[in-house]
């Protein structure tokens, strides 16, 4: 801006328009928490006027301070956490939904004044010719296929090894110790490409979470397995069903009625699996020289690489308000179409 005092072009700071954005989200949180204490305070200010006509006791303030550690503790106890949950919970989440809707990413070497472009961020993603767009529907199939494998595989197995294998495959001359000690797989001189190939990265992190998630899930399923009633069986066998029959007409069904939440949540955890594939390997391969993200990458990994790398936050919070959409879309019908549901909804 031009000094007339000085005769010259001085630089002037301008504003921040990200801290223009947060203390408007806080303004309007704290004028809704201020709202919901004067509500409260006018609510007890007609019980106490009731209670004066009716010629009972008012509290003063003494006894209502000294009530917050008797017949109103919980109020005490829930305060503070509450205030925290608005803090660091609510005021970032309201934060990151309007960060959406604006043009706020880095370009170059600086951070430019963003302003509100309505939905050009979601039209962006959605084209399917423009880079975003491809990548984000590549990365969206990828982590739909692996949520569904890391769920359903650890679920599986986790099933087969209570029923049938876990006793023979961990024998001393088991399976797994015949395939370990003879079979040679490869030369010795050769690698096999677990994470420069891009099928052989994704098959690979889908094994490494099975091998890590079927101990916790055979924990699981060997307690709901324990509780199938044995009259149905003794039932079934009366009848001339065989074993495969008895699979998949009792003990299938009987396991999905009583897991189909427990199915939901992790899958929804798997969409959101970050330590996996981040620490394993790294969302690598990229073959794309110029791609974001890399071929084992997930939604939630390419969203951290994109706000942290890159910091496109205006595309990073679109990726996370849709990945919260699809899980609870996604959530909500496969549940309410579920025989649990039906039972006892």
């Amino acid at each position: 801006m031009w000094n007339e005092a000085t005769q010259v072009y001085t630089y002037t700071k301008g504003d921040q328009s990200v801290l223009i954005l947060l203390y408007g989200v806080a303004t309007i949180l704290l004028t809704f928490l201020m709202v919901l204490a004067w509500r409260g305070t006018l609510r007890s200010a007609y019980k106490a006027e009731c209670l004066a006509k009716e010629g009972r006791h008012v509290n003063n303030f003494r006894e209502d301070l000294r009530s917050l550690l008797h017949e109103n503790l919980h109020r005490l106890l829930m305060t503070p956490p509450m205030v925290f949950i608005a803090l660091f919970t609510i005021l970032p989440l309201i934060f990151m939904i309007c960060m959406a809707f604006t043009n706020y990413s880095k370009i170059g070497e600086h951070l430019m004044l963003f302003d509100w472009v309505g939905l050009e961020n979601f039209k962006a993603l959605f084209d399917s010719s423009s880079i975003l767009g491809s990548t984000f529907w590549s990365v969206l199939g990828w982590t739909l296929v692996w949520a569904f494998f890391a769920t359903f595989s650890n679920y599986i197995f986790g099933m087969i090894i209570s029923l049938m294998i876990m006793r023979t495959m961990l024998q001393p001359e088991g399976a797994i110790n015949v395939l370990l000690r003879n079979l040679g797989i490869i030369a010795q001189d050769a690698s096999l490409p677990f994470f420069t190939d891009p099928t052989w990265a994704r098959v690979t992190v889908i094994i490494i979470n099975v091998w890590v998630g079927v101990p916790y899930t055979l924990l699981q399923l060997t307690g709901v397995l324990q509780n199938i009633p044995e009259e149905l069986y003794e039932a079934a066998r009366v009848d001339g069903a065989n074993a495969v029959q008895i699979f998949f007409k009792i003990t299938l069904p009987y396991m999905l009625y009583v897991t189909t939440p427990y199915l939901i949540t992790t899958f929804t955890g798997n969409v959101n699996n970050f330590n996996v594939i981040y620490l394993l390997s790294g969302g690598d391969p990229v073959t794309d020289v110029g791609a974001t993200a890399g071929k084992t990458d997930l939604l939630v990994t390419w969203l951290y690489k994109l706000t942290i790398d890159k910091q496109y936050y205006n595309i990073g919070a679109v990726i996370g308000i849709l990945t919260f959409i699809i899980l609870a879309v996604g959530a909500l019908f496969t549940y309410r179409n579920s025989r649990s549901y039906k039972s006892y909804g």
